[in-house]
């Protein structure tokens, strides 16, 4: 990396708005990184779209950064970063944490064993019925109740859609595996690692960004400057 510190694109997982990196935002902040949480159109109100939207929401994103950038992508986002950050030349590093790597043609369907949807899907896709176990079992109590407060409707499409493009391809990436991991097991993290060239762990559950945001950062700045 140079010696200018990049900028981070965070992009949140389903049924998460921006604000699910604030936490985050504010110890990346203390260490001297510029931030930018990405919207993802397929979720939250009025949402609308597939994964190519969400794709291009995030290039949208990067594209108005002047200088170097590292995409931090979390859970299903990782699966638009790897559509949506090909040929941008200021994206110096993609980071998957606990997240979904497809293989072009592949999809989130495919990527947990299920077959491929043989026409597209329409509606919203529920979240489960505990939310909190499933994504923020460490998270503390006033925190995880939060952030559940504020999980939005998600669109079904995209989760369907496959992959046209794979960034890992070209671009160097991380892979931080969450190893209590309640939402994305932790093989099936493991097996999605092989595609970054560099694997790092920590001892948590899905959401880190709520249950361990110091520590999370260090690792990005660790990775960053790695």
């Amino acid at each position: 990396m140079t010696d200018q510190r990049p900028a981070l694109v965070l992009v949140p997982g389903a049924w998460h708005l921006p604000s699910t990196w604030d936490l985050l935002r504010g110890e990346l902040d203390t260490l001297g990184y510029p931030t930018r949480a990405v919207k993802l159109p397929t979720t939250g109100p009025d949402a609308r779209g597939g994964l190519r939207d969400d794709a291009e929401a995030i290039r949208r994103a990067i594209e108005v950064i002047n200088g170097p950038v590292v995409v931090v992508a979390h859970s299903y986002g990782g699966i638009p970063t790897t559509e949506g950050v090909v040929d941008l030349p200021q994206v110096q590093r993609i980071v998957y944490l606990s997240a979904f790597v497809p293989a072009i043609g592949e999809s989130m369907y495919t990527l947990l064993g299920l077959p491929q949807p043989e026409e597209e899907v329409e509606g919203m896709f529920p979240i489960g019925p505990d939310p909190r176990a499933q994504l923020y079992a460490d998270v503390p109590e006033a925190v995880a109740d939060l952030a559940v407060s504020r999980l939005v409707d998600q669109r079904h499409q995209p989760f369907a859609d496959q992959a046209t493009q794979a960034a890992w391809q070209s671009v160097p990436s991380t892979y931080i595996i969450t190893d209590q991991d309640a939402s994305l097991a932790v093989p099936a993290q493991e097996q999605m690692a092989t595609h970054a060239k560099d694997v790092r762990r920590m001892d948590t559950s899905h959401s880190p960004f709520l249950s361990r945001p110091a520590e999370l950062a260090a690792l990005i700045d660790d990775i960053v400057r790695g």
